[in-house]
């Protein structure tokens, strides 16, 4: 009888010797199966540019996006183009993917895509190429499109002073935040016009302008009193905050 139980022991404890290596064996080839997504900044991600084999850059921004400058040897997928994704399946998935666009947003939800399509190695530059050209790394023009100068510091100067308030809200078409802040600021600005002036500052239009006062990310608000700074916000804020943060 105390053989039989101790057979059976045994047995117990061989099954589950077996079924722990297997399960151990099932993690381990469901983690190798899974996607390597990181976000990375600007100098790292440079690095990477520079020494992976075989990596695959590209901007997934719109083609006018694109053409105004973008890093060198970048491929345009826009991903909000409704051949996005049969257009990436022809990248090699076993080879590492570079992604970015102007602030970080859609290259993300283009990481995510590449993710799920089964890419091994994807990297998302953080910041997008607004954070690549604040760090000094260096982007280039498509063919024949010429330079956009901007507002320099002279006209900003001149636009912030004057008497009372000035809000200046930097933005972009493209920017969704900047969008949904826009009828909100707009109608404040209506509501208090006695005392405050609204102006808008395109970001891709006054590049050297925003790389200049180290504006790297959008939407970005500055609040002027005759001519001085007084208040600053990166990011989107509601009214309400907005104006108790700037007491207008």
């Amino acid at each position: 009888m105390r053989y039989l139980i101790l057979v059976v022991f045994c047995a117990t404890l061989v099954n589950m010797a077996s079924c722990q290596s297997n399960s151990t064996k099932t993690q381990k080839e469901a983690s190798a199966n899974v996607a390597a997504l990181s976000t990375i900044p600007a100098d790292e991600f440079d690095k990477k540019l520079n020494s992976l084999a075989g990596v695959q850059l590209v901007d997934v921004r719109t083609p006018g996006e694109y053409a105004s400058g973008h890093i060198k040897n970048a491929q345009n997928i826009n991903i909000h183009d409704d051949a996005f994704d049969k257009t990436v399946a022809t990248l090699d998935k076993t080879k590492p993917v570079m992604v970015y666009c102007k602030a970080g947003s859609r290259s993300a939800a283009a990481a995510e895509k590449l993710q799920a399509m089964g890419f091994k190695e994807i990297y998302n530059l953080d910041g997008g190429i607004m954070k690549w050209e604040s760090a000094g790394k260096p982007t280039q023009a498509g063919a024949n499109v010429p330079a956009k100068k901007g507002m320099n510091s002279a006209d900003f100067t001149k636009l912030v002073t004057q008497v009372n308030y000035v809000l200046v809200d930097y933005n972009a078409q493209w920017c969704a935040p900047c969008k949904k802040m826009l009828p909100m600021l707009e109608a404040m600005a209506a509501k208090k016009k006695d005392k405050m002036t609204l102006f808008k500052i395109d970001a891709d239009e006054n590049k050297d302008l925003l790389k200049e006062k180290n504006i790297s990310s959008i939407p970005y608000l500055e609040l002027y009193k005759d001519g001085k700074l007084v208040w600053s916000h990166n990011g989107e804020i509601e009214e309400g905050d907005l104006l108790k943060e700037t007491k207008l």
